[in-house]
């Protein structure tokens, strides 16, 4: 039987693997056929495609500042703060599924930015606009939903109470 923490290398792998793959391949795509195309809209205009090269954070938190700055801040820092988070997922043995999950996806979001700011010289691809009459989002990429997604399922399971017996990892030698 496989231990907690081989259990919880292999979800993490699996979410950062599903994550970055699919956060990667639209921003190709994105780079490569919005390049030319301009933008994109859906039927309805709910949903645009539209390519921008970020160099800042989330909704383009901190662009402004100097590179230098931006670079510490999100390139060095950001590895930091990552390399932290997986070793508390790693090695934190009782954590609610839902937390675990929620900060997994955190994780694997700010793993996949953290890729194109080292390949691509601290610029992130966004290429994603919703829109709902005349509200509308910033540009993000699935790596951003990721890490929505995660912080909302978190702040999900820090509100809800865990049912007894199901809602932590199940403690070695023991069924689950």
């Amino acid at each position: 039987m496989m231990s907690t923490r081989a259990i919880r290398l292999v979800t993490i792998f699996l979410v950062m693997v599903f994550t970055a793959g699919c956060d990667q391949a639209t921003k190709h795509l994105a780079r490569t056929e919005l390049n030319h195309l301009g933008s994109a809209t859906s039927s309805g205009r709910f949903l645009e495609f539209t390519l921008a090269e970020n160099p800042g954070a989330f909704l383009s938190l901190g662009a402004s500042l100097p590179q230098a700055v931006r670079g510490v801040l999100l390139t060095v820092g950001v590895s930091f703060d990552l390399v932290f988070l997986l070793a508390y997922l790693v090695r934190t043995p009782k954590q609610r599924w839902l937390s675990f999950l929620g900060l997994a996806l955190i994780w694997a979001g700010g793993m996949s930015n953290l890729i194109d700011r080292f390949a691509r010289d601290g610029l992130v691809t966004d290429f994603i606009v919703l829109r709902a009459g005349p509200f509308h989002t910033g540009v993000f990429n699935l790596a951003d939903f990721a890490v929505v997604a995660g912080i909302m399922i978190l702040a999900t399971s820090l509100w809800v109470c865990p049912r007894k017996g199901e809602a932590h990892w199940p403690e070695k030698g023991t069924s689950g």
